[in-house]
């Protein structure tokens, strides 16, 4: 408290605990406070802060206090603040103080209870009907994530850097007054009730939109072919909507990005290989859709140089396994990644609060979902070291390629080729992706035996070849001994740990071909093996006739 002429006061993402020492409410000179993430307990009211009339930007978000705002706050002449930060101070309703803070550049009001219509008072009534602009024209950051907030969507200044408002209730259409906001660096609209179609003009976001964020609303019809070249966009995410059509083709423009999710909507278009050139791309979701046809592969500018996650799962994709994708791929991209790093965005911000120039960038993780291990998990972030292909649930015929075990998938961890109508031998060359974390060749056609490598898959949790033509003893030792029985059921030709079946010392595997000279003996083998694999000829022939068959 002896500090009179101090100015600036910044704790933040410290361990702090117990109350704020009031020693802090006796700098009169104050003008910039930051306390947020920290572990105070107490609460605290909001005219504590107000006794420093020279304070304009005030930073307790995310700190553990519960801000009292009471009617004297709301009904006395204030000091004009500049940046609030109030993210989870347990507030349940709009500070109604804030309709006369015309010069506020940040406001942050997330993770909070705020429940209910936005407030008449919320809007510029003055400038028409709703949806209209708030009331505050120097907004730069608005973060009301969180909430439970109901209505139309507000729309903030144009000046607007960042507009974030996912996790609540709003419904109805995006307005088009949106596509004013040219400076507009991230738009996260995701998790809401909003519906209808998109506004024609997202290409006004081009020269500065970094982040595109609509999940989890049922948003329908098709994408706007707006995109344009020298778009910034890196992350987008139109996934659990209600989208249909065919993908934007103007989206091969945005060459800077880094994520694309489809996941979830109603497309019905073959397989965007024209997103194949962008240098960037490192996850490509389109699960849960309707596209269809071959994947092609051979055209060599489509080479897709830095994808790491591939999810094509539950669409009615045809042909071979799209792996040459990965032959292209920059494996040394991994060389200097690190498993606390991230696949993110940072949105560079600036403020100036009289002399003092605060410069920072706010970080924007990726969040997906995919299935791992056999359950659907929700990535809230994405290691940058995470390698995952997910084929799953669609029509690909034909081998696994020997050549898998040899691409640039260093790191895979996640690989799911289940209920397909794959056919031919498990390769043994998997046994090359020691990273593997989670392999599912399940509800398949694959014949003969589970190849002994894959005991070198020493990370390997999850594993599942239930539901094919596997025939003769399971693999033994390291991870094989952790696998339950339903990793290997309906395979009758399997016998061994963990199954009940046990193995023959007689038992033998498919003989291979012989010359004539070798006819009597093959017989004699042939006996043998029909008199105790006799569950594995009805597997081998039943294979074989559906192999004629398709042809």
């Amino acid at each position: 408290m002896n500090l009179t002429k101090l100015s600036i006061l910044d704790l933040a993402e410290n361990y702090l605990t117990g109350q704020i020492p009031n020693s802090i409410f006796y700098l009169e000179n104050l003008e910039f406070l930051d306390l947020s993430t920290n572990n105070f307990t107490a609460k605290v009211e909001f005219d504590n802060f107000v006794k420093l009339k020279k304070l304009t930007s005030l930073y307790l978000s995310y700190c553990g206090l519960s801000l009292i705002i009471g009617e004297t706050s709301d009904n006395r002449t204030l000091q004009k603040f500049e940046n609030l930060g109030f993210g989870r101070c347990n507030l349940s309703k709009f500070p109604d103080f804030l309709t006369t803070q015309n010069e506020l550049k940040w406001l942050d009001l997330g993770t909070n209870n705020i429940h209910g219509q936005v407030p008449e008072w919320f809007w510029n009534i003055s400038l028409g009907q709703h949806p209209i602009l708030l009331p505050w024209t120097h907004l730069a950051i608005l973060d009301l994530t969180s909430n439970k907030l109901q209505g139309s969507l507000p729309i903030p200044s144009f000046s607007t850097l960042e507009y974030h408002v996912s996790n609540n209730s709003f419904t109805g259409k995006i307005p088009e007054l949106i596509c004013n906001m040219s400076s507009l660096q991230v738009l996260d609209l995701s998790i809401n009730n909003l519906s209808g179609s998109l506004p024609q003009c997202l290409h006004n976001f081009g020269d500065s939109l970094l982040i595109l964020d609509l999940r989890r609303n049922t948003f329908e019809g098709s994408i706007p072919q707006t995109w344009t070249n020298g778009s910034k966009l890196m992350l987008i995410s139109f996934s659990q909507n209600k989208f249909q059509g065919w993908l934007p083709t103007s989206l091969a423009k945005c060459i800077m990005l880094k994520a694309l999710d489809f996941s979830n909507n109603q497309f019905d278009d073959t397989f965007p290989s024209w997103l194949g050139h962008l240098p960037n791309l490192k996850i490509l979701i389109l699960r849960s859709n309707k596209f269809y046809g071959p994947i092609r592969t051979h055209e060599a500018k489509y080479i897709f140089p830095c994808l790491q996650i591939l999810d094509l799962s539950y669409n009615s994709f045809t042909g071979s396994l799209p792996l040459k994708f990965f032959q292209y791929s920059n494996s040394s991209r991994f060389d200097h990644a690190s498993h606390l790093t991230y696949i993110e965005v940072t949105s560079p911000f600036a403020l100036q609060t009289g002399f003092l120039y605060y410069s920072w960038g706010l970080d924007y993780s990726y969040a997906m979902i995919m299935t791992n291990k056999g359950v659907v998990t929700d990535y809230k972030k994405v290691q940058e070291l995470f390698t995952a292909l997910d084929f799953s649930s669609n029509r690909f015929t034909g081998d696994i390629p020997e050549s898998i075990g040899n691409l640039n998938l260093k790191g895979l961890r996640l690989l799911n080729f289940s209920n397909n109508f794959l056919t031919g031998h498990i390769p043994q060359s998997l046994g090359n992706l020691v990273d593997l974390e989670s392999l599912d060749l399940s509800q398949n056609k694959l014949f003969g035996e589970i190849p002994q490598q894959l005991t070198q898959l020493t990370f390997l949790e999850y594993f599942n070849v239930s539901h094919n033509y596997l025939v003769g003893p399971i693999p033994q030792g390291k991870q094989f001994n952790t696998f339950p029985s339903n990793s290997f059921e309906g395979n009758p030709g399997l016998c061994g740990s963990p199954l009940t079946k046990k193995c023959k010392n007689s038992e033998v595997s498919l003989p291979s071909p012989s010359t004539p000279e070798e006819s009597q003996d093959l017989g004699v083998s042939i006996s043998v093996w029909l008199e105790n694999c006799f569950d594995w000829v009805w597997i081998w022939t039943s294979c074989w006739s559906d192999y004629w068959a398709r042809c």
